[in-house]
């Protein structure tokens, strides 16, 4: 499952939208407002998205997930609007029998979501200034 939403993110619910009898392993990835990046500080940000191509090229990559890696079940949600610092703006979770697949498909999951999909954030600084930022596949040092 892939979805974009307007709306915080209900942890509870996602957790236990992925419950498996045959599942011994459960990762999931909670991707945060920070109040810092590349030196400046951030006071919140915004998601745009094209949603209709989001959602497919979502439910894609979940798919070949699902493919590459051993796994019972994959969702992600990413969030859209004005989000603040601390709240969640991308959560994505895994189950499978054991934790090395879900670890492997849940990082496959995250990066190739921040590279393929067309989302958007705009990230509004301390000093009243704001830029959009085209969300990429993150450099190794992030990693």
């Amino acid at each position: 499952m892939f979805r974009l939403s307007n709306s915080p993110l209900e942890i509870n619910n996602l957790h236990a939208s992925l419950q498996s009898e045959t599942a011994g392993g459960f990762v999931c990835f909670e991707g945060r407002v920070r109040t810092l990046n590349e030196g400046k500080t951030v006071t919140s940000l915004e998601y745009e998205s094209y949603g209709p191509l989001a959602e497919k090229e979502g439910l894609r990559v979940i798919q070949e997930a699902k493919e590459k890696f051993p796994i019972i079940a994959a969702s992600c949600v990413h969030r859209i609007g004005h989000l603040q610092i601390g709240d969640i703006a991308i959560w994505v979770g895994v189950i499978s029998q054991h934790r090395g697949p879900s670890f492997e498909a849940c990082r496959y999951i995250i990066d190739e979501i921040k590279s393929r999909l067309p989302i958007w954030k705009k990230e509004h600084y301390q000093d009243g200034d704001s830029g959009w930022i085209n969300c990429e596949k993150p450099n190794s040092s992030s990693k």
